[in-house]
């Protein structure tokens, strides 16, 4: 799959994390978005590096999907845990 691709998974996988990792982020909808999209690329590449497979099958297989997910899962994670302490000591 071309990295196009890994970009539209990527924003369909970072609104499937959002809803799987309820709460309020610090970002919007454009900063999910674009986690969602770095999240879909970080979960093909350690699909590439973990199993050794040279590509993720394709665009509508459920290894890619589960790759994507978990990528975005991951990334909006670190976003909430960098941003989020950040986010609320101001307001104190």
């Amino acid at each position: 799959m071309g990295i196009i691709a890994w970009i539209v998974i990527g924003l369909l996988a970072g609104v499937i994390a959002k809803a799987l990792m309820p709460g309020k982020d610090p970002g919007g909808i454009i900063i999910t978005m674009l986690i969602g999209i770095a999240g879909g690329l970080l979960g093909g590449w350690l699909g590439k590096v973990i199993f050794g497979v040279d590509s993720i099958d394709g665009f509508f297989d459920i290894s890619t999907w589960i790759a994507a997910i978990v990528g975005s899962f991951i990334l909006l994670a670190l976003y909430r845990v960098v941003t989020g302490n950040r986010h609320s000591s101001r307001h104190a």
